[in-house]
């Protein structure tokens, strides 16, 4: 009888994933993915499912590692090559996209800083200056001169950048204590943590070494993020910051349908399957009508999706009504699982 191993953490996937397999009598075990003994525990499993996170310095160690082991060893694991090699990692994205020719917003990456120096003296600004690693906006920047542009550059390619920034840390936490999303005694956390670092920016260390730049899309007041799994995709609409060009981490968010276009739906569903992503998060923008993708992920908060009014289905067939994103994902591996015995 099949058996899915389950790390579970707070806040994360895996409470609707335990949740799954309860009421559907699927036999799970939580195991603990940080134990010496990890391999060994998994003996008896099929599967394993982890929904690691690009802040938790123990999972920035070894999460990637672990599951690609597994996955070479023949062991089914969500997230798999395909789904994670590319979370969190914008440079990576770029490649990736431009060899599938996703309309991508156009992105620039120097890994020597003459050349990286050259191509400011020559190009257009504003741009977007973002950092490999970084979710909810963090390590986003509008640079509107080349002066600033040179200044970010030669940065990257001396000292770096830490993970951690506490300026714009403590900004995020004064922006949503004006929105009523966190309390006064949150900024003042950000202000106390003005005088050190975070363990997660010690671990991961400063990134340096590169520079990567996107154009500016002019006249965006949203973005679209489009989900796809298993076959199904669901979307939310999140509008711009009050003064600002970003729209990740905003809090202001859209669900109903109508704000959703086709030809985005049926893009994502393509670029799921061409990348063979298991879960794909595509934040989309948009110039003279048509989408560019900003970025990807494979995960994402779950709670601010239980407002979606349903999904489409690859036919894009609407699907009205709540549904259950984290079930599809232990079905995916049920799936995969019987694949692979049936192979044996």
């Amino acid at each position: 009888m099949l058996k899915i191993a389950i790390h579970s953490k707070k806040n994360d996937f895996s409470s609707k994933w335990i949740e799954y397999c309860s009421k559907n009598d699927i036999r799970y075990k939580v195991v603990n993915c940080y134990s010496n003994e990890i391999i060994k525990e998994l003996e008896d499993c099929d599967a394993l499912m982890w929904h690691f996170n690009q802040s938790n310095p123990k999972d920035v160690l070894f999460a990637k590692e672990l599951l690609y082991a597994l996955q070479a060893a023949r062991k089914v694991v969500f997230p798999d090559f395909n789904t994670a090699w590319h979370f969190d990692d914008k440079v990576g994205q770029k490649y990736l996209l431009e060899s599938i020719d996703a309309p991508l917003v156009p992105s620039y990456v120097f890994y020597d800083s003459e050349e990286a120096l050259d191509w400011i003296e020559q190009t257009s600004f504003p741009k977007v200056f973002k950092l490999r690693k970084g979710a909810g906006s963090a390590h986003v920047k509008l640079v509107k001169t080349k002066k600033d542009a040179k200044k970010l550059t030669k940065k990257a390619f001396g000292r770096g950048f830490s993970q951690y920034d506490k300026v714009a840390n403590l900004k995020e936490r004064w922006y949503k204590f004006r929105k009523g999303k966190t309390s006064a005694a949150g900024v003042l956390k950000g202000v106390v943590r003005l005088g050190y670092t975070t363990e997660f920016a010690r671990t991961a260390g400063r990134e340096r070494g590169y520079v990567y730049f996107q154009d500016f899309i002019p006249g965006n007041e949203y973005d679209i993020r489009v989900i796809v799994i298993a076959g199904k995709a669901f979307a939310i609409k999140r509008l711009v910051r009050e003064d600002d060009f970003r729209a990740s981490g905003s809090g202001s968010v859209l669900y109903e349908k109508n704000y959703f276009d086709k030809k985005t739906v049926q893009l994502s569903f393509e670029i799921a399957n061409k990348t063979g992503s298991r879960s794909l998060a595509i934040d989309y923008v948009y110039k003279n009508g048509d989408p560019l993708i900003v970025e990807l992920s494979y995960g994402f908060i779950k709670e601010v999706y239980y407002k979606c009014e349903g999904y489409w289905d690859e036919d894009m067939t609407w699907h009205e009504g709540p549904f259950d994103a984290q079930g599809w994902m232990v079905e995916t591996v049920l799936k995969d699982i019987q694949n692979k015995n049936v192979q044996n």
